[in-house]
């Protein structure tokens, strides 16, 4: 699953059986790194063999700390493991590009790369911070796309994805769609009403509901988390983490510490961060004077999104300063999802 060379062999099977019946190819390629567990890691942290080798692999001393984590060795060690496991999936998009050239087809193919969200590490992925929805995204669009252009003004959002695909290759879009097509950016173009970006989420693999909202903007990051009661700890992907395990241990003598891990568990019903001063999202500006004004603005976008797509949420966000309703509307969604998730373990008995 994570041998470069079976990407590269995979691709040109793909454009090969294309070939075969006389048709055009489209290959939605997933690769599995940097996804848990990383490169010459266990689940435990442990360095284990790993036949897998990238073209570079990285030593913790050699690493970057990211401001939403902490300087430590386990941490270190820990993003060894990662940015050695990004290296191998640039890797696997080499043997890709490799297999597209020899077919003789790169010069008529839309290429789009993505990633799904941050790194798999406390504060990043299962979240709605900065560093979680901060994601890569590169598109090669041949008579399009200048090679080194960039373009770090405008935001776009997954659901703009869609649209841009359909308008690139000479699709009418359906009139339904949430996102719009940012094709004319590509170009350097430039797009009114990019100013914004609305982030969700619901529910993890294992059906626990933590749902929550926000809104970003060049400047400022508001998260709205109705099942934060103060005794609600988050089921979230990156708990069983080297590095969350290590938090958990230094909060126990070190107080600030101890306040990332109590918020990374409990969070608060609401965060405001200026992600242009803050981007780690460390300064909670929700009660800030000086920031009013700036929040009541996010949150009437926000709420003029929900409306606009119907989000069962709406009424909860009108009433967010109300613990009882934030209460019902959580213990309803968890209710729903373990009745669903008890279907699903009888019919599996």
């Amino acid at each position: 699953v994570k041998a470069p060379r079976s990407y590269g062999e995979g691709t040109a099977q793909g454009i090969q059986a294309a070939r075969d019946a006389d048709k055009p190819f489209c290959l939605v390629i997933n690769i599995a790194d940097p996804h848990k567990p990383f490169y010459a890691e266990s689940n435990r942290g442990e360095t284990i063999p790993d036949k897998n080798v990238p073209t570079h692999v990285f030593q913790p001393e050699q690493m970057p700390i990211p401001g939403f984590l902490f300087d430590d060795a386990v941490v270190r060690k820990e993003l060894s493991h990662y940015y050695s496991s990004v290296r191998r999936a640039d890797d696997c998009v080499g043997e890709i590009l490799a297999a597209l050239d020899a077919s003789g087809q790169r010069g008529k193919t839309l290429i789009l790369f993505l990633s799904d969200h941050g790194m798999p590490l406390p504060f990043a992925k299962t979240h709605l911070y900065h560093h979680s929805t901060h994601t890569p995204l590169m598109l090669v669009v041949p008579g399009v796309t200048r090679p080194g252009s960039e373009d770090n003004e405008h935001l776009v959002s997954a659901v703009d994805l869609l649209p841009t695909l359909l308008e690139l290759t000479g699709v009418e879009p359906p009139g339904w769609l949430d996102g719009r097509s940012f094709a004319p950016l590509l170009t350097g173009g430039r797009q009114e009403g990019r100013d914004w970006v609305i982030k969700e989420y619901n529910e993890n693999a294992g059906g626990s509901r933590d749902p929550m909202r926000a809104v970003e903007t060049p400047r400022c990051l508001y998260i709205f988390n109705p099942w934060a009661n103060g005794q609600r700890i988050m089921a979230t992907a990156t708990t069983g983490t080297p590095t969350c395990r290590r938090l958990a241990e230094l909060a126990k003598t070190d107080a600030a510490l101890e306040a990332r891990y109590r918020l990374y568990q409990f969070r608060v019903p609401e965060e405001l961060y200026d992600v242009q001063q803050d981007p780690d999202c460390r300064h909670n500006l929700i009660d800030s004077p000086a920031h009013q004004e700036e929040l009541r603005r996010l949150c009437q976008t926000l709420e003029r999104w929900m409306v606009r797509t119907g989000d069962p949420m709406l009424d909860v966000f009108r009433r967010r300063g109300d613990a009882a309703v934030r209460e019902a509307y959580v213990a309803a969604q968890e209710k729903e999802a373990e009745a669903r998730r008890a279907g699903g373990r009888s019919k599996a008995k």
